[in-house]
Formats: structure tokens, sequence, C-alpha cells
């Protein structure tokens, strides 16, 4: 931009040089960049905070998506795709019926209902039926009948795999439901695929192989599909001052008396816990260790039993070597939960054998 003079006494005229029509194009274009980089930082920050919304709140407990999980796993049941002894009382009679959704976690799903007027609870490892692997006997006999045995020999190395353990002499109807004990004739496609469901979700083979073994595990009352159900207790908390509500186990006529009483109750329950620890280090063929104890994964039943109620990280001794034997450099390296090893400083490598034990981590957490 220039200013020049035409003549004596004339005003200053303004001449727009090309420059200037630069400059005033790029002040002219400015706003509007502006505009764009804001839209597009709204838009980011948008998509952020949905991504982070969806990240945090994927696994959210709600009643609407519980509800629509069972009413997914109702439809597939009429439709012929999975099987239970429990699927009619859930789908079609509806003396069970949705309560509450209790939470999810990292894909597991806890649904509390009512069955015949009793609370339970269904479990499942996964939401959806379909995301378990089918059984390989399935694709490859397609409709032709699959011998017992070839079923049991997959079933043990499926054992074998999720819990370290070699069965034996173990029926079908032990692992799934009695109500096929005693039924002659093949198994049916949804009935395989029902069973080899709940065969992949270690839980359930835990409690059902313990079921006439312990009574310090959960009681299977049946299932539906992917979906098992047990017994419901309520389980510990850490806020709460006795680890459980003892309200809810002490008799109404025990109410109001004297602390005698109370204690004997606390003592019960402290004697349970030490019963627990024994057995699961005692009474099996491979000790089994408990490696993450806290409140919340026990439960106390009405004669003061204490229940293992959420066993994902109880481990028998194959599988818990396996998982110690890692690579270190000190014994930090060394802890897998409440379950701690050493290092060897020479092989770099963790001792197959834990450090520790149940009744240490107990009492150090629990009491």
């Amino acid at each position: 931009m220039g200013l020049t003079a035409e003549g004596a006494g004339a005003m200053p005229a303004v001449t727009w040089t090309p420059g200037f029509r630069q400059f005033r194009a790029k002040l002219l274009r400015k706003p509007a960049f502006f505009c764009f980089l804001l839209w597009i930082s709204c838009w980011l920050l948008l998509n952020a905070s949905i991504s982070i919304r969806r990240s945090l709140f994927a696994d959210y407990c709600t009643d609407q998506r519980s509800k629509g999980i069972l009413r997914t796993l109702c439809r597939d049941y009429r439709q012929g795709v999975l099987t239970g002894d429990l699927c009619e009382d859930l789908c079609v009679t509806q003396t069970m019926v949705y309560k509450r959704c209790l939470y999810y976690d990292k894909g597991k799903k806890v649904i509390q209902a009512d069955w015949n007027g009793q609370p339970i609870i269904l479990k499942s490892k996964l939401e959806n039926f379909l995301s378990y692997e089918s059984l390989y006997l399935l694709d490859e006999r397609e409709s032709r009948p699959i011998p017992d045995v070839d079923i049991l020999v997959f079933t043990a190395l499926e054992i074998k795999h999720s819990l370290g353990l070699e069965v034996k002499n173990v029926t079908i109807p032990q692992l799934w439901t009695k109500h096929l004990k005693g039924r002659t004739g093949s198994f049916s496609r949804a009935e395989l695929s029902s069973m080899w469901s709940l065969f992949q979700q270690e839980e359930y083979v835990f409690f059902q192989l313990l079921q006439n073994l312990s009574k310090h595990v959960l009681r299977v009352i049946g299932s539906c599909g992917h979906f098992y159900a047990v017994e419901y207790l309520t389980a510990g908390h850490a806020w709460h001052r006795s680890l459980f509500s003892l309200e809810k186990l002490v008799p109404l006529s025990w109410r109001g008396s004297s602390r005698k009483a109370w204690w004997q109750v606390t003592n019960g329950i402290a004697l349970s816990f030490l019963e627990l620890a024994r057995h699961f280090e005692n009474d099996f063929s491979h000790q089994l260790h408990l490696c993450d104890i806290k409140p919340e994964n026990f439960a106390i039943r009405a004669d003061l039993t204490v229940v293992a109620i959420d066993v994902d990280m109880a481990f028998f001794e194959p599988k818990m070597r396996a998982i110690l034997e890692q690579n270190c450099t000190d014994d930090e390296d060394c802890n897998f939960f409440d379950c701690f090893s050493r290092c060897n400083i020479e092989t770099k490598k963790c001792r197959a054998e834990r450090s520790n034990n149940n009744l240490q981590v107990s009492c150090n957490i629990l009491l």
C-alpha cells in the first residue's frame, strides 16, 4: 500500500498495491481458517469423549442391557441354538425372572434372578453365545452322532487346558446337568454347543468338579446356554467393619442378645476361614491356590460356612507352577497377585513353588 498526491492541496489518495490485496485476502481468509480449525478441534474432542465414554461404560451394568442379554438367550433357545435345564423356566414358564444386574467385568456378566421365589445368580464369562468357540467335532461330524467317548476325551483336554488337571472317571451329567443321568441316545447339536460353551468357563468347571467334594464352593443349580446359575449369597465388603453383614446371618432370636452370642458368630466365621484354607491346601489331589483373596470374593451361608464365590484367580498346583515360572530380575517380578514366588538370580527365572500360602494371605487381608 502507498500514498500519492495529485496536485497541490489535493487530499492524499490510497493506492491499492498488489501486496496489499494479498494481505487483505489473507486477513479475510483467517476467520474462515480459524473457524475450520475450531470445527476440527471440536470434532476431535467429541470423538475422543465418545471413545472414552465407550471404554468407560462398555461394561456398565444396566437393567436394560441385562434384560436384552436374557431376551437374546431366550430367542436362541426358542430357535434351537442352545439349551439347558433352566431354559424352560427362564424362557417359557417364567418361573425364573430377572431381578437386577450385579456387575459386568471384562466381559463377565453377573445377574441376579428369582427362581421359584428364591434368589439365584446367573453368570457367564462372555455376553454372547456365539462368542464361545464351537466344538470341533460338531463341524467335523455335521449331522452324524458323536460317540460319548469322543466327547469325554475333548472335555478332559479342555479341563486340562483351563485348570491344568487331568480328570478321570468324569461323566457328562456330573459336569453339565443331572437331568441327563441315565438317558440313552446321542446328544443334540444344541446340547453339545451349550455344554461346550460352559466347559470354556474355568469358574464353571471348577465349581462343577468340586460340587460333591467341598462345602466351601458355590452350589451350581443349573444352566441355560452359556449362562449357569449358582446359589445367591451376600458377598463380603472391605468397607464394612466386620467384612460381612452379621445382621443378615444372626437369627432373629439372637438379636439384642449378649456380646457373647455375637462373638460366637464371629468366631464361627473365623474358624470356617481357617478350615477353608486347610481344606484347599490338603484335601484335593493337588493343592488349590487362591491368588485373589479379598472380602468381595467370599460369602457366608446361614450355617456360617465361608464360601469362595469368585474363583477366577484360583489355580490348582500344576497350573500355579506354570504361571509362576517366568523370567525375573528380583523377587517382585515373581508376585502374581496374592501368590508370591522367589527369583533365582542365577537362572533369572522365578521358582515354580509358591513362597506364601492361602492362610498367610487370608490372615493379612481378611483378619
